[in-house]
């Protein structure tokens, strides 16, 4: 596979996979605006999900559009990371999850906007200004629970506890990333770890939160070896366009 569809499809399964996660909310939020906010979010990602999907597509020149890519491809074929399958849970473990990827999002797209690829630096200049958001969101919610009630503070922590060993897969480099970066198309992430790292800091402090203890990485999701949730997930989203194969709305 030629790096450049690599490094979009990892790019456009991270927005595509958390974008559904995030629909899963509609009607269930504990509030209108959270209900909203989830909403647009999810949809957010998902438009970012399309134009990365396309790039790979076209990239690939084998005739397979954005939703061929997004509604048949297998679950060993997808290659967002491990962070963004994992499951709701509750809203705080959502929050958790929402937390970490966002604020590595948006230092992601903000270094992608200087890619030598006109397309990913066009897709990252506009998918920013959405993640910025994303990541304020996420943070303010952060602070509400850990600062909150005791209950609210006890299922933030729980959340940060289980997205944590997720989180180092986000800044790791192989060698289909290496080449990219040696040509000025991908963003290095190890050199985005220590901007993170601080933002994450200072959100956990306003929060009256500790980060977790450090323990073994869990990665995989980028060479298509994932959890079990990722096909659940899968089945639901899949489900229609596989049963009814070229059907137009």
């Amino acid at each position: 596979m030629k790096p450049l569809v690599e490094y979009a499809l990892r790019l456009g399964d991270d927005g595509l996979v958390l974008g559904q996660q995030l629909s899963e909310w509609c009607g269930h939020s504990p509030m209108l605006e959270i209900d909203l906010a989830l909403a647009n979010i999810g949809l957010d990602l998902i438009g970012q999900s399309s134009h990365f999907l396309k790039l790979a597509g076209d990239t690939e020149g084998e005739g397979r559009d954005a939703d061929v890519l997004a509604f048949h491809r297998d679950v060993l074929d997808f290659r967002n990371a491990l962070l963004v399958e994992q499951p709701n849970g509750d809203f705080a473990q959502t929050i958790a999850r929402q937390f970490l990827f966002s604020n590595w999002q948006e230092l992601l797209m903000r270094e992608l906007m200087r890619s030598h690829d006109a397309t990913l630096s066009a897709i990252a200049g506009k998918a920013v200004k959405e993640v910025v958001y994303h990541a304020r969101f996420a943070n303010e919610w952060m602070v509400r629970l850990g600062d909150g009630t005791e209950e609210s503070r006890n299922r933030i922590i729980a959340g940060l506890e289980w997205m944590w060993r997720f989180v180092d897969e986000l800044f790791a480099v192989d060698a289909t990333v290496e080449e990219l970066i040696v040509r000025g198309v991908a963003v290095d992430p190890r050199l985005l770890r220590a901007e993170w790292d601080a933002r994450i800091a200072q959100a956990l402090a306003e929060a009256t939160l500790e980060a977790p203890k450090p323990r073994r990485a869990a990665s995989g999701g980028r060479s298509g070896h994932h959890s079990e949730h990722l096909g659940h997930l899968l089945t639901e989203m899949q489900f229609l366009p596989r049963a009814y194969p070229g059907v137009a709305w």
